[in-house]
């Protein structure tokens, strides 16, 4: 019986990705540091592990996803969940980033 890879499962994003250039130069991560390898495990389907590896994938995701679908549909409130999408996935990043920092410097 023949098995049919799926596309996403079949290309290994590893081989893309593009160095951090701030943990080069200064050898420290910047906020960003994890979310190509977090969109990797969400593409192969390690959920829990993309979270720790991101915590600010979903909400990533979540905000991508309300913006494309407001380009389609109006949404009679799509100002104020923009703005909270927007403040809640800045919130996130900053917040595991100086949690990361913080088990990095002590």
């Amino acid at each position: 019986m023949m098995y049919l890879t799926p596309t996403i499962f079949a290309i290994d994003l590893k081989d893309y990705m593009l160095p951090c250039l701030n943990k080069k130069l200064l050898g420290v991560d910047c906020p960003g540091c994890g979310m190509q390898r977090a969109v990797d495990l969400l593409l192969h389907g390690d959920f829990i592990a993309a979270f720790y590896m991101y915590p600010a994938i979903y909400p990533i995701v979540a905000l991508l996803v309300f913006l494309l679908a407001n380009i389609f549909f109006s949404f009679k409130h799509a100002q104020q969940v923009k703005w909270f999408l927007l403040l809640f996935t800045a919130g996130t990043i900053i917040v595991s980033y100086i949690i990361k920092m913080n088990n990095l410097f002590n």
